[in-house]
């Protein structure tokens, strides 16, 4: 009986193997020498289109939801902060106010952290909003002054003309009674329930 030691079993296996030339060593490790493809951004949900039943909404709640915790997660937060955009969007539709100023808030903050001051801008629009709705029309106009000052100081006009267009809205709000058929978010999660 014949037998080969492990060393040398190995050697009549890689006898004929080719080798490769060493591979160079790093001597930068800063992460600028990392190439990253800007070209692929990550999708973003953007323009969704509900047949107004309830089932839709929460599937289009619960994919942005998904998306945003994802964002949140990996540190990703200049997308989470639009994805707190949509979820408000989709709030407002459902006529449930306090849920949407939440996150719009939330939004807020992320995107001042981010210097993204357009959408620091449209998110206060979106709060003046919101509040006129409920009749808030004091914080509702300093929201609007805040974005009016924000938009002077970056010299965002087309933002300036749009926030001037809100204020007149609010304004003429202003003799309207407030909105009745507001849906709160315990009264959201009781009737979801009941179904």
């Amino acid at each position: 009986m014949f037998s080969l030691t492990a060393s040398a079993q190995w050697y009549n296996i890689f006898k004929n193997h080719q080798r490769f030339p060493l591979v160079e060593q790093v001597t930068d490790h800063s992460v600028a020498r990392i190439k990253v493809n800007t070209a692929i951004k990550p999708a973003k949900i953007h323009n969704f289109t509900l047949d107004r039943s309830e089932y839709s909404y929460q599937a289009v709640e619960n994919m942005v939801m998904r998306t945003a915790q994802h964002n949140m997660r990996f540190r990703v937060y200049n997308d989470a902060s639009y994805n707190f955009s949509e979820l408000a969007k989709l709030y407002i539709q459902q006529n449930r106010y306090s849920e949407a100023k939440w996150y719009l808030l939330q939004s807020n903050i992320i995107s001042r952290r981010q210097n993204d001051d357009k959408h620091t801008i449209a998110n206060l629009m979106e709060l003046a909003i919101i509040k006129s709705e409920l009749g808030d029309y004091a914080q509702a106009q300093q929201d609007l002054t805040e974005a009016h000052d924000m938009a002077t100081m970056r010299g965002f006009n087309t933002e300036l003309t749009a926030i001037d267009k809100k204020m007149a809205l609010i304004k003429q709000n202003k003799n309207n009674a407030p909105k009745t058929d507001v849906r709160y978010a315990e009264a959201a999660m009781s009737s979801s329930k009941a179904e």
